[in-house]
């Protein structure tokens, strides 16, 4: 896999919209993330096939047009920047990032308190399998 890339503003519209309708023509993607601000329907495939050099979309042809969807899920994308957040800020220390979330009050204990819970539930369910 190449390495990550992240994404701009547009292609996280973009890729916010494919995520939550599905395959889409160029013309309904640009129909929809134009609503904030007007963009040509030029600017609209530059960022899909952008999209598309970054491994975030595929297209296939449907009939004379191309129908471009999501080649990724979001919670894998979500992952992949986490563990890239991990790495270069918080030499790879799951610890250290959560507790600095927890400082920040971005989560507080007793939702890692919960989270903790809930992990311990799969594992066991897991576990009797």
């Amino acid at each position: 896999m190449p390495r990550q890339k992240g994404l701009g503003e547009l292609e996280q519209q973009v890729m916010e919209f494919l995520w939550k309708h599905g395959p889409a023509t160029g013309e309904e993607v640009r129909a929809a993330v134009s609503r904030d601000r007007p963009l040509t329907d030029s600017t609209v495939r530059t960022v899909l096939r952008r999209l598309e050099a970054k491994e975030f979309v595929q297209h296939q042809l449907d009939g004379r047009q191309f129908l471009y969807s999501s080649a990724r899920e979001r919670r894998n994308v979500a992952v992949e920047h986490v563990r890239s957040v991990l790495k270069k800020f918080c030499r790879g220390s799951l610890e250290e990032l959560l507790t600095g979330l927890v400082d920040h009050r971005v989560v507080d204990s007793a939702e890692l308190r919960r989270l903790a819970e809930r992990i311990e539930s799969q594992q066991k369910k897991g576990k009797k399998s």
